[in-house]
This record gives structure tokens, C-alpha cells and sequence, in this order.
């Protein structure tokens, strides 16, 4: 769909009718159709930034790792069948088989090689059914914000899951986060990259920001 937008240059009116509706709660439409459908009508239109990894841009989230994992576990009929509570079922059983990997990320011209169970780069505020990318961050803020979970075992996610639904998670000290405009992640083998629930390649992954990209009907 962003695709789509870049290259006809035409407005985006949001209904939420999908599974997280994660765009739509960044841009506080409500859950009522007729509500989103007065907002549009309005026609009151925002110029949103587009996050892009290897050329597919992105609106809320891409990332490599535990949710590139469940992207690619998670079915169409089992997130018709369970929601958002589909994401959590399928969140917890694969959690517990994840384990770390090392990613090479370069960024602001510093090189970090650490070991992650998931980098997250995200335009948005929310993903995942719920999860906040950084409590403060806009669609149209200028900058990516990036996080890496340095978890050493699976319980430790379940200490964690209050903060990344707050956006919170920077300060925790086994969490890297950090704001870019650009980056690059490689690592020792391929791994999927997930980009707002689709698998769209694997790494090396270079990640970059299209400001301003599109216009989407949202409240004044």
C-alpha cells in the first residue's frame, strides 16, 4: 500500500477495519467507522514520513528477528480467527524457542556488534497489536527510532512487556535504543526482515527515511 501511495501522490483515509489497526491508533482515528469516515470527510489532510528498508517503505515498523519470526508464523486465518490475541498466543510459544543472534549495525558513522533477539527500526508510535516503538515518537517527526532487545533468557520479555507497550523499553539496560535517519544492519547469516507484518527480503538491511512522503486524512 505505501508503495502505492508514493507513486500515485494520492491521499490516504483510513478505516479501521484490519487486525491492530496500529496506523490508525498513531493517528488517534477512532474504532468507529462512522467516526473515521466524518474524519475524512473533514478533509483535513497530514504529511506523513515513510520509513524504508532495501526500497519498501513502511509505515509503523520493520524489524529482524522475534517478529520477522512471527510475521511469517502467524496466518491469515489465525489472525481472522484470534485478533490481537492471536499475536500473543503465537508471541509466546515462538519467544520461548528464540534465541540471540549478532547483528552489525552502522549508524551516525559508529559500527556496534551486538547480540539481539530483535533490532526494531520504527516511523510510527505502534505495532505489533499494542506494542509502542518510543513513547514520544511521530509519523512525521523526522527520524526512525531504533531498538535492539539484549535479552539473555525468555523470562526476562515477560519483565519488559509492560514497558514496550508504554515505549518505555529505552531505559532498561538491556535494551539499545536510539534515533537515526539512516542505518545499516548486517548479519553473519540471512535473516527475514519484517516490515508493518510482511516478510520483504532478508539482511543486510539498510534502512532509511522518505519525509514527508504521504498524505493521509487525520484529525486536526
Amino acid at each position: 500500500m505505501a508503495d502505492s501511495l508514493c507513486e500515485t501522490g494520492l491521499p490516504l483515509g483510513i478505516l479501521p477495519l484490519g487486525t491492530a489497526n496500529d496506523l490508525a491508533r498513531t493517528l488517534a482515528i477512532p474504532r468507529s467507522l462512522p467516526q473515521a469516515v466524518a474524519i475524512i470527510a473533514r478533509g483535513h489532510l497530514r504529511q506523513l514520513d515513510l520509513g524504508d528498508v532495501n526500497g519498501h517503505p513502511f509505515f509503523n515498523v520493520a524489524s529482524i528477528g522475534f517478529s520477522a519470526s512471527l510475521a511469517k508464523n502467524l496466518t491469515a486465518e489465525s489472525k481472522k480467527r484470534w485478533g490481537v490475541v492471536g499475536y500473543a498466543l503465537a508471541a509466546g510459544k515462538l519467544f520461548r524457542q528464540s534465541r540471540p543472534f549478532t547483528v552489525e549495525i552502522t549508524h551516525e558513522g559508529t559500527v556496534e556488534k551486538v547480540k539481539t533477539i530483535q533490532l526494531s527500526v520504527g516511523n510510527g508510535r505502534f505495532y505489533g497489536g499494542g506494542m509502542t516503538v518510543e513513547q514520544a515518537a511521530r509519523p512525521d517527526d523526522g527520524q526512525l527510532d531504533v531498538y535492539s532487545l539484549e535479552l539473555d533468557h525468555w523470562w526476562e520479555m515477560l519483565a519488559l512487556m509492560p514497558w514496550l507497550r508504554r515505549g518505555t523499553h529505552g531505559n532498561w539496560q538491556k535494551v539499545r535504543a536510539f534515533p537515526a535517519t539512516s542505518l545499516t544492519v548486517t548479519t553473519r547469516r540471512p535473516h527475514n526482515i519484517n516490515a508493518d507484518g510482511e516478510i520483504v527480503g532478508t539482511t543486510p538491511a539498510v534502512f532509511s527515511l522518505r519525509k514527508a512522503a504521504v498524505s493521509v486524512y487525520a484529525p486536526e
